[in-house]
């Protein structure tokens, strides 16, 4: 079997981006560990369990990276949390301050709303239809 494991965000500070992930968004922190170049291999995951894609946080190392944070889909949604209810994680983003750019609004795919994370890039919050 093979799946998507990890996709790499790269943000400014490992522990502002991991307070965010799973104080803001709920994800679970998998794995925080040092590495010999200073850096850390940090790993947030959006479920209880390893059941999905995770996140590797990775805190820009030059110029060019840091460009980067916040825009690296050029400004597109590039991230898709979807969530089995929509009103529940919509009403606990917001009390825990996330900025969502629109209402939420039903489509034929589901019920979505944008938002975005700390650094700015953009996510959909999407409940799919049955």
């Amino acid at each position: 079997m093979r799946r998507l494991a990890l996709v790499t965000l790269v943000v400014d500070d490992y522990d502002e981006a991991i307070r965010f992930y799973t104080e803001a968004l709920g994800f679970r922190l998998a794995e925080d560990a040092p590495r010999p170049d200073g850096s850390r291999w940090v790993v947030v995951e959006p479920g209880p369990a390893p059941a999905g894609t995770g996140l590797l946080l990775a805190r820009a190392k030059d110029e060019g990276q840091r460009a980067r944070v916040g825009d690296q889909t050029g400004g597109r949604v590039g991230f898709f949390l979807h969530t089995d209810d929509f009103a529940r994680d919509h009403a606990r983003l917001t009390a825990a301050g996330v900025s969502f750019l629109e209402a939420p609004r039903h489509e034929p795919y589901g019920t979505v709303a944008v938002f975005r994370d700390l650094y700015g890039n953009r996510w959909d919050l999407l409940q799919p239809a049955a």
